[in-house]
């Protein structure tokens, strides 16, 4: 499994005690250092089943500078993803991607059942 995170995140660290303590594998990889890349958030995005807004961190910084709220309702989905492929703090973070599952954010509840 792919772990893209934040190290500084709390949530991100919550995540990955929760993995190291469920035995479960992984390849950490910064968000920032390595931002995912268009094709890579939309494989996901498409994996996941969840709504695009889903991957937005709609309580960062750059967020609200970006006034994003108002903004991606008018913009298509090949706008959105690029826009995410900017900057990896645009991007909620953890995801966990698997073969056949993709979890963003942390919510231990949502977590236990795709994986344990």
């Amino acid at each position: 499994m792919l772990f893209v995170n934040y190290p500084k995140c709390s949530t991100c660290r919550k995540a990955k005690k929760w993995l190291d303590e469920h035995n479960i594998d992984y390849d950490s990889r910064h968000i920032i250092d390595d931002n995912p890349a268009a094709d890579e958030l939309r494989k996901w995005w498409e994996i996941s089943d969840l709504p695009l807004k889903r991957f937005f961190n709609t309580s960062g910084m750059k967020y609200r500078e970006l006034k994003l709220k108002d903004k991606l309702p008018d913009m298509s989905e090949d706008e959105q993803l690029n826009l995410l492929a900017t900057d990896g703090m645009l991007v909620k973070r953890p995801i966990l991607v698997g073969d056949d599952v993709v979890l963003v954010g942390f919510k231990v509840k949502e977590w236990e059942e795709k994986l344990l």
